[in-house]
């Protein structure tokens, strides 16, 4: 069977349009991969949870505050298809804590997950004053309160859905994915062991892929395949961290309602920031 010279043209036309359009595909895919490697070091971009731990009012005094530690509880693994272990989530919550903590004005955190290796540099120092003719080693100072905790809760697959349309070989499909992690926090008081204030705070990790593909004869032996797609997922770390954040926004609010601790002065309890948690707050007991 012979093709007649247009016929032999129109193919000629389809493979150049196919390969351009594959050599585009491929340079945009390169030029991606290439950006997303050259990108250097830089600060965590700060949420607005963390802007709002920035802009609370001052305080009347700095709570001497201890961590021990503030671990993950939940227990929950990655799925994964090679068998590797892999933690939901991160293991650095403590130093999430002490961070936000300290970032917030309110508390002034001491070394305790640390203690060891802290008591162990004071014996150096110790061992060596004779030589150095040093005065002594101040104290360690004492906490007020324990900040205590974990995580608590991360939930697989709290919603999932997607939509997807196909028509003559040509198709676009959306899918979606919502996971929850759930933290709390408390104070406890050195002295007596009651609990001042205990918090919970639950922040939601969404996922989201989507995906186009062309699937048709370009000729009666000739298929045309051609995939693209693009995935997007909120990194978990930062989700706990800003549920940290917001848990220990929530514990100062509380405790300045519950005059566990005060104000620097008593008209900033109008202070936008803190109206906002204690509204949020008093909704969510409405709420029940």
């Amino acid at each position: 069977m012979e093709y007649s010279s247009e016929s032999r043209i129109g193919r000629y036309v389809t493979l150049i349009m196919v390969s351009l359009l594959i050599v585009t595909m491929a340079g945009c895919a390169t030029s991606k991969i290439s950006t997303l490697e050259s990108m250097p070091p830089h600060l965590t971009v700060a949420t607005q949870t963390h802007l709002d731990l920035l802009q609370l009012p001052r305080t009347k005094g700095k709570i001497v505050a201890a961590v021990y530690g503030f671990r993950d509880q939940t227990g929950q693994y990655k799925p994964s298809s090679e068998n590797q272990l892999s933690t939901a989530v991160t293991q650095g919550a403590t130093s999430m804590l002490v961070k936000a903590l300290n970032d917030s004005g309110w508390f002034m955190p001491v070394e305790r997950e640390g203690l060891q290796n802290l008591l162990t540099e004071r014996k150096i120092i110790r061992a060596l004053k004779p030589q150095n003719n040093e005065a002594p080693l101040p104290p360690l100072l004492s906490a007020g309160i324990l900040i205590e905790g974990g995580i608590i809760a991360y939930d697989s697959n709290v919603k999932t859905g997607g939509t997807g349309a196909r028509y003559l070989g040509i198709g676009v499909n959306r899918q979606y994915r919502v996971d929850q992690v759930t933290v709390n926090l408390r104070a406890v008081d050195v002295r007596t062991g009651r609990i001042l204030n205990s918090i919970s705070t639950t922040k939601t990790i969404y996922s989201y892929q989507l995906s186009t593909n062309v699937f048709r004869f370009t000729s009666f032996k000739n298929l045309l395949e051609l995939d693209a797609g693009y995935t997007s997922n909120e990194p978990a770390q930062l989700c706990v961290q800003d549920s940290i954040e917001a848990a220990v926004i929530h514990l100062i609010a509380e405790g300045i309602q519950d005059n566990s601790w005060g104000l620097f002065s008593a008209d900033d309890l109008a202070s936008p920031v803190l109206k906002k948690y204690i509204n949020e707050a008093q909704q969510q007991k409405i709420n029940g």
